[in-house]
Parts: C-alpha cells; sequence; structure tokens
C-alpha cells in the first residue's frame, strides 16, 4: 500500500487518538483499519466503548492538548511522524504494537539508512566499552546507522564510537521519556550531540519523566528499528537480554559478543550463543551477518496506512456484534492472558467479529492487551 504524507488535520487527529484513554499501539491500527482514518475513528470512539460495557463515555483526548503539544515540539526542534507516511520505518511499521506516533528532533532521514542496534550492560567493562564504541565508529563508517538507548555503559559506547566516525551516517538514540527529559543526567552533551548529528526518537509526550515500566517499550523500538541487534555484555535479567528476545521475536538478527564465563556481565552474551545467536568477534562479523539484509529493499509492511486519504484504505467491516456474542466471548476470557490466536480458535465467531468485540472492550477499559499479541479482562 502507498504511503503518503498526511496533511495537519488528520496528524493532530493521530496524535489525538493515540493519547486517548485505553487507546495503544494496536488498537490505533485496528481503528485505522476499520475506519479508515484517526479523524473517523475519533468520532466512533464513544460509541464502541458503550457496546463493550463501557458505564461512563470514553472521550478522546482535548484537542488542544495535541495542538500544544506539537507546537511545544516544533518549539523544541522537533516533529513529529506518524506511522504510514512515507518516511515512517517498514521495519519498524512491521512490528504488531508499532507505535502510531514519533516524536523526532535530529535529522529525520537517518531513519531511512540501514539501521543496526548495538546494546549491552550499563555497568559495562572497559574492553565491553571499547568494543562497543569500536562496533559503532565502523558501522557508522560502513554507510549503517547505529541504534542505541543512550543508557550509561554499552550504549553511550556505541552512540560515541558512531559520532566518532565522522561520517553522515551517524547514531539514533531511543529516548524512554519526553525528548525534552535527559536520562541519565550526565549525558546532557552526549544527548545535544546526537540531536544535532544524529537523531533522538520518543513515542513519548514531552515532559514525560523515564520510569521503570517505560524502558521495556522503549527497548521494542531499539529493536524494531534495526536489522539486528549486537548484545556486548549484559547479565542473564538484564534489558539487553530482553531487547535481544524482542529482536529475535520481531525476526530481526540476534548478535552476541561472547566473554569470560567468570564475569557475570558475560552470562548474557554467552547465553544469547548457545541459543543461536551469531557469535561476534570483530565489526566484521556484524558486517558479514547484516550484509545480506541491506541490499534487498525492506517491503512495505502489511498494515500500513495512508491516514487522511481513506478512499485509499480498504476498511475492514465493521462487525457490530450481539450482547449474546459478547457473553460468549466473555466466558472465554480471564484475568490469565491468552493469545488472541487460541480465543479465535477456541470461539465460534468470525475473526473479524471477535477482533471487534475485543476493540469494543479495550475501548471500555475491561481488555488489557499484553506483549506477543495476548489480551486479559481487567476485573
Amino acid at each position: 500500500m502507498k504511503s503518503l504524507e498526511l496533511n495537519e488535520a488528520e496528524r493532530l487527529a493521530s496524535l489525538q487518538l493515540i493519547r486517548t484513554e485505553n487507546v495503544g499501539p494496536i488498537t490505533f491500527r485496528q481503528l485505522l483499519g476499520r475506519f479508515g482514518s484517526a479523524t473517523r475513528a475519533l468520532e466512533a470512539l464513544p460509541d464502541l466503548a458503550a457496546r463493550g460495557g463501557r458505564k461512563r463515555p470514553l472521550r478522546a483526548a482535548e484537542p488542544r492538548h495535541s495542538e500544544e503539544e506539537l507546537a511545544r515540539l516544533i518549539k523544541a526542534g522537533g516533529g513529529l511522524l506518524v506511522i504510514g507516511e512515507a518516511a515512517y520505518p517498514a521495519a519498524l511499521a512491521a512490528i504488531e504494537d508499532a507505535p502510531p506516533v514519533l516524536a523526532l528532533r535530529g535529522r529525520k532521514a537517518l531513519l531511512s539508512a540501514p539501521l543496526a542496534t548495538v546494546v549491552g550492560a550499563r555497568n559495562a567493562s572497559t574492553n565491553g566499552r571499547r568494543i562497543a564504541a569500536s562496533l559503532g565508529r565502523r558501522l557508522a563508517e560502513e554507510g549503517i546507522a547505529v541504534v542505541s538507548g543512550l543508557a550509561r555503559g554499552i550504549d553511550a559506547a556505541a552512540h560515541r564510537g558512531a559520532l566518532d566516525a565522522g561520517s553522515e551516517t551517524t547514531t539514533i538514540a531511543v529516548i524512554a521519556g519526553g525528548l525534552d527529559r535527559v536520562y541519565p543526567p550526565e549525558h546532557q552533551a552526549l544527548q545535544e550531540e546526537i540531536a544535532t548529528r544524529g537523531l533522538l526518537v520518543s513515542e513519548a509526550p514531552l515532559g514525560t519523566e523515564p520510569q521503570a515500566r517505560h524502558f521495556p517499550r522503549r527497548n521494542r523500538l531499539v529493536s524494531g528499528l534495526s536489522l539486528g541487534v549486537v548484545v556486548v555484555e549484559g547479565a542473564l535479567r538484564s534489558g539487553s537480554l530482553i531487547t535481544a528476545r524482542m529482536a529475535s521475536e520481531q525476526g530481526r538478527e540476534v548478535m552476541a559478543v561472547p566473554g569470560s564465563p567468570l564475569d557475570p556481565r558475560a552470562q548474557g552474551p554467552n547465553s544469547l550463543i548457545r541459543q543461536g545467536a551469531t557469535l561476534v568477534q570483530s565489526s566484521d562479523d556484524v558486517l558479514e551477518c547484516l550484509q545480506p539484509l541491506i541490499a534487498p529493499p525492506l517491503a512495505e509492511a502489511p498494515g500500513r496506512h495512508a491516514a487522511g486519504r481513506a478512499e485509499e484504505i480498504p476498511a475492514e467491516p465493521a462487525g457490530e456484534g450481539s450482547d449474546a456474542d459478547q457473553a460468549v466471548l466473555l466466558d472465554l476470557l480471564s484475568p490469565t492472558a491468552v493469545p488472541v490466536d487460541e480465543v479465535i480458535r477456541r470461539c465460534h465467531l468470525s475473526p473479524s467479529l471477535i477482533q471487534s468485540l475485543l476493540l469494543e472492550l479495550e475501548l471500555a477499559g475491561r481488555l488489557e492487551r499484553q506483549a506477543g499479541n495476548r489480551v486479559a479482562l481487567i476485573v
């Protein structure tokens, strides 16, 4: 499907829709598929939530709040990118919970370059930092922009290595909070340099302070943007391993730098290698792994929409269900998360009707979507 630039009204409507209560990335895309535009989806929200059993009306986020958010972002030197626009990365659009709206500050053109992620331990060793910086520099020199999360240790070293390459292709930092927040505080200068020579990316509104719950969501962007992820040091239960797991689920290449079994920071990469990750001993190993993925153009992701041009979007059938249909579905759901595919197999309703009913329940605040396309009732 052809991707188009949105008109200003539709861009603001997209921002308003994703900032509305009970609307997440998956729900956003389903609403766009069903109604063809964010503007039409906003109009339909109250009725959908009421059918899902919501007692009080579901009100969309205030339009003025979206206007103010966009104005503040522009004043801060940033801009907005909505899924479906031509500049939105196809690789990221292909993941099931791709962020509908991205806040950007810096060189947006980097999103069209080949991208590779380098992540690792915050309490990195001297050798680990040196390896990360070397990888970052070499990848940038070869025209591959380096993606990481601007954390202490390996992330910062990879960003710095890419910046030191002196190449037009540099680095992308994915921020857990708003683009106007610096975390950790000592990375103020590094974040500003990336905003000038690279690109800052966030799905959070300006003013959002990064919290622990934001980082797993940030990590899915770090991996989702890239062709592959390289892990340089990290404990077994670290954020780096979460990023690697997400990369694997997203169909990305997973690579790891081995380390001494006596070093706890090597347990994560060593475990990944045992599970089939590509062993990395030098930058050449990373380039060899990524090169076959760079040559062919990425296929346009399924489900990318051209919001604001509803006539070019094949809208899905509304699929309104009855109270009896909803009761049948609710009998199969519980507070324990279950894959949507399993619900479809067990329920004698059409898949499109089930998706419609799930959408209504979510907008009503009765259903929660979880990772891995799973759903759970909220009690």
